[in-house]
């Protein structure tokens, strides 16, 4: 990864059994006051999963045991300077996370219920026909 280039991850937490998602909201941030998911910034010399566990473990305060992570869009901007990684990771039941100081809330609700207003990415995400169709393809098998 050159120094101009800048690349984040984020995964979408999905409950088997309830059928939801949780949403963070975001604190003190360009986007406070937002509801996203968890994710953030590639370091360097971090592969992409070790990021998101990463991740995962500084805004939730724990671990995802025997995660599976299942790619479902790598958004790159229009310049090129920017790649997002997104994912989907199932969890059998829901959860209080920890939250650090980055977030103030949480909810878990169904995708189509979701929170307003979201993290400008988490909405075009959710809005891009086929990243919802390959999400709800994922909802029926998992």
């Amino acid at each position: 990864m050159d120094s101009g280039h800048i690349e984040g991850v984020g995964t979408f937490i999905y409950c088997t059994k309830t059928k939801r998602y949780l949403f963070l909201l975001r604190n003190n941030s360009k986007y406070s006051g937002t509801w996203g998911v968890v994710g953030g910034k590639i370091e360097p010399d971090e592969l992409t999963i070790e990021s998101l566990l990463r991740e995962i473990q500084e805004e939730l305060g724990g671990t995802i045991r025997d995660p599976k992570i299942i790619p479902i869009e790598k958004f790159t901007s229009d310049s090129g300077g920017f790649t997002y990684h997104t994912y989907l990771m199932p969890v059998d039941d829901e959860f209080v996370p920890l939250l650090n100081e980055e977030h103030r809330g949480y909810c878990w609700v169904h995708l189509k219920d979701h929170p307003k207003p979201l993290h400008p990415g988490v909405w075009r995400t959710i809005n891009f026909e086929a990243v919802v169709d390959k999400i709800k393809t994922l909802e029926s098998v998992l």
